[in-house]
């Protein structure tokens, strides 16, 4: 899939003429892309519209128009586009209840260290690999960048599914686990993404 160049932003003042049409298609776009991994995960699958419109909130927000600051916003919001064979996902600890939070962490603590979350189908399986250091061994960060990256040869299998076919989403983490199945159109909107090589 390819990079977002910084000539691509448009100025705040635009964007903010623009903004309701931007959210609008962006939280159509999630509806297909967005997924609960039992009560407490959540995943969201980016792409490239997704990060553009992270980018253009992060810069109108700030009100930031500094061309330094703005190239800087697109280098690191780069990264969570996927590259060729890859699927990446945005993975949240969402918790409700506050006086929770912690004991909650500290429940799920090792979620990013080991192979706990995959994608399966078939005789299939896609582990996630977490963005490193967004935790430390004291603490889970309730906000992860992951990455799933398939083989040719499992890229190609999942090409070959069917809306109708059984993919599913798997924690097998010793304290947490929970299974979703992925509905017919996140199979083929995430098809897209696998097709979508740079």
């Amino acid at each position: 899939m390819k990079k977002i160049a910084v000539s691509e932003l448009i100025p705040n003042a635009e964007y903010e003429k623009r903004r309701a049409e931007f959210r609008s298609r962006v939280i159509t776009l999630k509806k297909h892309r967005a997924i609960n991994l039992g009560p407490l995960v959540r995943l969201v699958f980016e792409n490239r519209e997704t990060v553009l419109f992270q980018i253009q909130e992060m810069l109108f927000v700030e009100r930031q128009t500094d061309e330094s600051k703005r190239e800087e916003e697109v280098r690191v919001y780069n990264d969570m586009v996927p590259g060729n064979g890859e699927l990446k996902a945005t993975l949240m600890i969402e918790i409700t209840e506050e006086d929770r939070i912690r004991e909650t962490l500290e429940h799920l603590k090792g979620l990013d260290r080991g192979p706990y979350i995959h994608i399966v189908f078939g005789n299939d399986r896609v582990t996630a690999q977490f963005e490193p250091d967004r935790s430390t061994e004291e603490k889970l960060s309730s906000v992860h960048y992951v990455t799933f990256g398939f083989s040719p040869e499992v890229r190609r299998h999942f090409l070959e599914r069917k809306p109708t076919d059984r993919v599913m989403l798997l924690s097998d983490h010793p304290r947490y686990s929970a299974m979703a199945p992925l509905s017919g159109e996140m199979i083929e909107s995430l098809k897209q993404d696998l097709r979508d090589d740079p």
